[in-house]
């Protein structure tokens, strides 16, 4: 079993990437380690191009990113971590497989039509050809599996699709077909200033997040403003529903405990939220406290950080090269 995962290198990460994927990673890698499989973890920046980055912030947010994943317990040791710039081989395998993807396919991806909106005709040709970069990610290393969430889950599928085409019109083959793996527990979480909205490191204000890089008490200092509504907290969850403030709190803490909202409302139903903060802010704090002293113990060291990457690109080419010459091979390249 071979798993495949990016992350785009933009910004700090933030509590709703850490329980929503990237804790996920984490248990995956422990589990394939056990069980003799692989999983390499890429940093997206072919990807992030697809947008303008300021360039000296961009190369800022490489290695900012690799030191998240790290001290969020991505052992390089373990699993292979690289940045996407640094193995060529993707580059090459997008453009052959552009001649196997179709148009006609990319033009159902709903992924562009969101983020392209109206301006449908500005948007840069590389979020249009997006997902055959990704596609090119993973047949590159014949992964078997690719963790996705429903939202990338078309995307997986139109590799699978490139993947059965170019194996038919070659007759080889050569790609392995990826299964999806869409982690049952993952969390969803939503700003602290508006429970309907994802949080997200876009958002301007800074309130509506919790930074892996805020401190224990800048995290307690968040939460305590979270916007919640004055009734007390149910004893059930259905009592959650149209309460979208004490729901995204609730489920924080479920996630963070490592247990279900069930449980959470059982131990704090009938309490408001001013026993509710205090108990969420130091079970947090308790979490995420360890990583980021990590995480600023790892950016004070650069050449580290390049060390590591470096030494993951190094093995992810090793796996790469032959993929990429029986491509060119069965294309009479």
């Amino acid at each position: 079993m071979r798993t495949v995962s990016g992350i785009q290198p933009t910004g700090n990460l933030h509590l709703g990437n850490y329980l929503g994927a990237i804790r996920n990673w984490v248990v995956m890698q422990d589990r394939l380690a056990a069980d003799g499989g692989e999983c390499l973890f890429f940093l997206a920046d072919l990807h992030a191009i697809s947008e303008y980055q300021e360039p000296k912030a961009f190369a800022q947010g490489i290695r900012e990113m690799a030191a998240a994943l790290i001290a969020c317990g991505i052992d390089p040791d373990r699993s292979i971590l690289f940045r996407q710039r640094a193995v060529t081989e993707h580059a090459q395998l997008q453009w052959l497989l552009n001649g196997t993807a179709r148009v006609g396919w990319l033009n159902r991806m709903t992924q562009f039509k969101d983020k392209s909106g109206k301006n449908r005709e500005g948007a840069s040709v590389a979020l249009y050809t997006y997902p055959v970069l990704q596609a090119a990610d993973v047949l590159l290393y014949q992964a078997t599996h690719v963790p996705v969430g429903q939202d990338q889950k078309q995307h997986l599928e139109l590799a699978r699709d490139i993947a059965t085409k170019f194996n038919s019109d070659y007759g080889v083959d050569l790609f392995t077909l990826p299964e999806p793996i869409i982690p049952p527990d993952a969390a969803r979480i939503m700003s602290l200033r508006d429970g309907s909205a994802k949080m997200s490191k876009s958002d301007p204000s800074d309130q509506s997040r919790i930074n892996l890089t805020d401190d224990a008490d800048a995290i307690a200092a968040k939460l305590r403003k979270a916007r919640t509504d004055p009734e007390p907290l149910p004893s059930e969850a259905a009592g959650l529903e149209g309460r979208p403030e004490a729901k995204n709190l609730v489920d924080i803490y479920a996630a963070l405990a490592g247990t279900n909202v069930a449980a959470v409302l059982g131990q704090y139903g009938g309490q408001g939220f001013g026993a509710f903060k205090p108990a969420l802010a130091d079970l947090a704090v308790s979490v995420l406290a360890p990583i980021a002293t990590r995480l600023t113990a790892l950016q004070g060291n650069p050449a580290e950080l390049d060390r590591l990457l470096a030494k993951g690109a190094e093995k992810a080419r090793a796996l790469a090269a032959p993929t990429l010459a029986a491509t060119y091979e069965a294309m009479g390249l």
